[in-house]
């Protein structure tokens, strides 16, 4: 390991797991490190509906606790995606609701709390909390949250480079499938030179750009296709806003999966002119999950957390209470003026 970070200055694992207030290290990375060091097995987890960011990075954490010559139990409360099951070690991610077994710490990625993982069990573990989205907070007993990361598997590519670990092929693999997943093909907000970079090194590592596009777009269920219909079949567009929803009852029509979800939203805000969109699902029990997007000027990720979420500011989601029409109404009275600030501020800078 390479000891040119001062690894040795930050509070012990036992520190950690005793007295929360004692971690303030001036770099967290270094904390995190530390629980590692001193740790043998760990449970590495993220939200649940796993897509391609938090798939990437539990698998790129494991392999780099793996090969620290450690133990990583990988679980996720849902399964996961068919896009992403080629992905090299994604056999080895277990599902469960409940996890057990002595842990020395459980690193969640990407989760504001224990909830959104949908996992019970958690609270007995020393968590270590690594985020990258707006919504993000300190709420573990060891927190790195940078909300300037274009994916939370560039904040484990920083850690497995501040460890000295080799950045093998697949690793690589896996975290460049979470840059190209979580900026949506490179185009949304978060992206800087840095992150092009950052692509460049994991192909010069081992990872297969062409290839892992054609397995992340190039691999849609035929239920996808038929639930999209059903979504494109209620777009309704208003100026600059756009929505589309599906009911469960289409879920069972199409017999889609969750997953199949993932990106409907997108169809809405690619319409020219168009600055936000929201996409609706209706859960079996009448709970209404929404699905936010941006080109930029208006925040989704203040509007959602207002609704109990969170997020990106280009990209996030809540779920709040039905029936679908309510919800419809309730999500359109937030975004229609948020829409009309957006773009008068879009003007302004533009005249």
């Amino acid at each position: 390991m390479d000891q040119s970070h001062p690894i040795a200055e930050s509070p012990t694992a036992a520190d950690i797991a005793a007295n929360p207030a004692a971690n303030s290290p001036t770099n967290p990375i270094d904390a995190i490190l530390q629980v590692i060091r001193e740790g043998e097995r760990f449970l590495v987890c993220s939200h649940s509906r796993p897509d391609g960011d938090a798939v990437g990075s539990v698998l790129a954490m494991g392999m780099f606790i793996e090969h620290l010559g450690k133990r990583a139990d990988l679980v996720t409360a849902d399964r996961i995606p068919v896009v992403y099951r080629k992905l090299p070690g994604a056999d080895g991610i277990r599902t469960a609701l409940r996890v057990h077994g002595p842990y020395d710490a459980a690193i969640l990625l990407e989760c504001d709390s224990t909830e959104r993982t949908r996992l019970r069990g958690l609270e007995r573990f020393t968590i270590v909390n690594i985020d990258h989205h707006v919504s993000g907070r300190p709420w573990g007993q060891v927190n790195w949250i940078d909300r300037e990361a274009a994916s939370v598997g560039e904040l484990v590519y920083r850690l497995i480079k501040a460890a000295g670990a080799n950045l093998t092929p697949e690793i690589a693999t896996c975290l460049y499938t979470t840059l190209l997943t979580d900026t949506g093909g490179f185009i949304y907000g978060g992206v800087r030179a840095s992150t092009f970079a950052l692509a460049e090194e994991l192909a010069l590592a081992g990872a297969n750009p062409i290839q892992i596009s054609k397995d992340t777009y190039f691999r849609t269920p035929m239920s996808k296709l038929l639930l999209l219909g059903a979504a494109l079949n209620n777009l309704h567009r208003e100026g600059r806003l756009a929505w589309l929803w599906i009911t469960h009852n289409d879920m069972v029509r199409t017999c889609a999966a969750e997953e199949d979800c993932e990106g409907i939203v997108n169809y809405a805000l690619s319409i020219a002119d168009v600055e936000a969109a929201v996409f609706l699902h209706e859960l079996p029990e009448q709970r209404i999950r929404m699905s936010l997007r941006s080109k930029g000027n208006v925040n989704v990720a203040a509007i959602a957390e207002g609704l109990g979420g969170g997020g990106h500011e280009n990209a996030a989601g809540c779920t709040i209470d039905g029936p679908l029409g309510r919800a419809l109404d309730e999500i359109l009275a937030v975004l229609r003026p948020c829409v009309a600030s957006g773009v008068a501020k879009q003007d302004s800078r533009s005249g």
